[in-house]
């Protein structure tokens, strides 16, 4: 089989400055630094973090007082901030910078006294931290249904923000109806869906269209990741979402000549490496060959934890 690897893949610059983060409080504070929730959702990086001495626990409470604690990329909500306080954690912010960016925008459409509208997926941990930042009126809507039953105070006064990890093109068609249904929003001068999840999207879009079958490489509960396998699918070509190698099953290959690989934001690109690995051995000795894309150069300055004294 050949292999066609998407261009751009894999880590993005808040995944990056993330775990930079945690390697350096480790390095800094000793083991254990507890960490709330999933650094990032990937599987390898969350237990290769863990054998370096990360605790990861769902609950504040389960840190004991005193110690160090890292909220994760997703962000979190002003409550979780304010019971670490409470709770006497020495806290750090991992939090990525787009993520943030989208806090600081819902605060701005409250302090005018607008209605905000989340454009995310319910339970996510980034939609948790956005909507609990929330001074004012919040809304989290998912679907075209949600849309049309929505009552706000003023529709004059509504404004939106999205979840960074969005489909593309889904999050392009409730915007339509949100624009019939409030012709006055407020919409940011860019999307709120960062940069990575819009490239990596253009790219599996591409990259569909070139082969018989997609992998991507990412972890079930990683949102970007998912949107990877719904883009290819979209695009009437099988596509399935695997952690690593380990994951693949030979009964995909029937008659498959040319497969196309991606990774989500949080996925190292060691198990893409190791897949390429796999599809050789069973495959037959195909090219492999990375595709055309938009090359990315943005990156996160990482805080000097080593000069913080929490």
């Amino acid at each position: 089989m050949d292999i066609i690897l998407a261009t751009p893949r894999g880590f993005c610059a808040g995944v990056n400055r993330a775990i930079a983060i945690v390697h350096q409080a480790l390095e800094r504070y000793r083991p254990p630094v507890y960490v709330l929730h999933e650094i990032v959702h990937n599987t390898h990086v969350i237990e290769e973090l863990r054998r370096r001495g990360a605790v990861f626990v769902e609950e504040l409470e389960q840190i004991p007082r005193g110690a160090v604690a890292i909220f994760s990329a997703h962000g979190v909500s002003r409550a979780v901030e304010d019971q670490a306080r409470a709770l006497g954690l020495r806290t750090i912010d991992a939090t990525c910078p787009l993520v943030s960016k989208v806090h600081r925008r819902m605060n701005r459409l409250h302090a005018m006294g607008y209605d905000v509208l989340v454009i995310g997926h319910k339970k996510h941990p980034e939609v948790e931290g956005t909507c609990g930042q929330a001074s004012g009126p919040v809304h989290v809507l998912s679907t075209p249904a949600e849309i049309e039953s929505l009552q706000v105070a003023d529709p004059a006064k509504v404004g939106y923000v999205t979840q960074t990890t969005l489909s593309v093109d889904d999050t392009a068609e409730l915007l339509k109806q949100l624009r019939l249904r409030f012709p006055l929003i407020a919409e940011p001068e860019r999307t709120d869906i960062c940069y990575a999840t819009t490239n990596r999207q253009a790219a599996v879009r591409q990259l569909a269209d070139m082969v018989d079958l997609v992998l991507i490489v990412g972890s079930k509960n990683s949102s970007n990741s998912n949107r990877l396998r719904e883009v290819a699918r979209n695009r009437h070509t099988p596509a399935f979402l695997i952690d690593d190698a380990d994951e693949i099953d030979p009964a995909w290959f029937a008659e498959v000549r040319r497969v196309g690989i991606s990774a989500g934001a949080s996925a190292p690109e060691h198990l893409v490496v190791e897949v390429v690995r796999w599809l050789q051995e069973h495959g037959g000795a195909g090219s492999v060959t990375e595709m055309d894309g938009q090359e990315e150069h943005i990156s996160f300055p990482v805080p000097d934890l080593l000069d913080w004294d929490l």
